[in-house]
């Protein structure tokens, strides 16, 4: 049950309108790494969670998310409020008005004339909200590391919308949202260190001829650390085929039903590699030494 509180979790005070700011403030209202995104993410998570501390902590932040959602909904409201009466009222000029939101810059227009200046379930570009930026897998330890990972992307989104204003009071609501997620950071990180074999997610183990090499894919001038080390990890400098020591050949066994029609396909398909047929291309090319002749270069 929710009952909502007409109080913000945070005071919000904007100085002017400014419609080109408002729709980057989109990216934290309906983008992938927004509130909308962390609260239905925790909220699912937090509701098919069978540990009781987990699942408090889940819809706690799931639910302060909400709130979240709210405030820069908020600010965005507050932001278009200039261009939200222009617009319904047409009481300025026609070429004016255009200027004054696409002056602004980004797609503030668009979101404008289509959504009345509300804040829309979009990004800052116009792309609608999608319950596919939910990435759960129901997996608590690595559903935490994605958690951990989806604050610290949003953290630096407010970093980035925190340096593109000087309104003083968006610039405080905004360093209070930051903060909040780097709170949540610890909050989930801590719950994944509460899970004792929290390393590697899910039940199976990893095979341990290969659970600690490295492999140095990438050839010449490999740089060497603590991901790699020989303290860490058996450090391969020239892998080959096949690792398991077989041939690295793909081998399928095919039932006898099926073996008659796929030798047919293949021989009927196979590549004859004694011709060298004339192509398409070919054909169509001019020499370069005939390309100023004219009609006279032609056969």
């Amino acid at each position: 049950m929710f009952k909502h509180v007409k109080s913000l979790q945070y005071t919000v005070r904007v100085s002017e309108p400014n419609p080109g700011l408002a729709n980057l403030m989109l990216e934290q209202f309906g983008g992938p790494q927004g509130e909308l995104a962390a609260a239905c993410r925790y909220f699912t998570q937090g509701l098919g969670d069978d540990d009781p501390g987990r699942k408090d902590l889940l819809l706690d932040i799931a639910t302060e998310e909400l709130s979240h959602l709210e405030i820069i909904g908020t600010i965005v409201a507050m932001l278009n409020k200039g261009a939200k009466g222009e617009l319904s009222e047409g009481t300025q000029k026609e070429a004016d008005l255009y200027r004054s939101l696409t002056g602004n810059g980004n797609d503030s227009h668009i979101t404008g004339v289509l959504y009345g200046g509300g804040p829309p379930l979009t990004n800052s570009a116009g792309v609608p909200w999608t319950a596919a930026y939910i990435d759960t897998i129901g997996e608590p330890t690595a559903d935490l590391r994605s958690n951990i990972a989806a604050e610290a992307r949003a953290k630096i989104v407010y970093e980035r919308l925190i340096n593109l204003t000087d309104d003083v009071g968006v610039r405080d609501a905004l360093t209070f949202l930051m903060t909040r997620e780097v709170a949540h950071q610890l909050s989930f990180e801590k719950a994944l260190y509460a899970i004792r074999n929290n390393f590697p997610p899910g039940k199976l183990p990893p095979v341990p001829a290969f659970a600690n090499i490295y492999y140095n894919m990438s050839g010449e001038g490999e740089v060497r650390g603590s991901w790699n080390s020989d303290e860490n990890f058996q450090y391969v400098a020239d892998p080959q085929p096949a690792v398991d020591g077989g041939d690295g050949l793909a081998v399928l066994t095919i039932p006898e039903s099926q073996k008659v029609d796929y030798q047919v396909m293949a021989q009927r398909t196979q590549s004859d590699p004694n011709i060298n047929p004339a192509t398409g291309a070919e054909l169509g090319s001019t020499p370069l030494e005939d390309k100023d002749l004219g009609s006279k270069g032609q056969p």
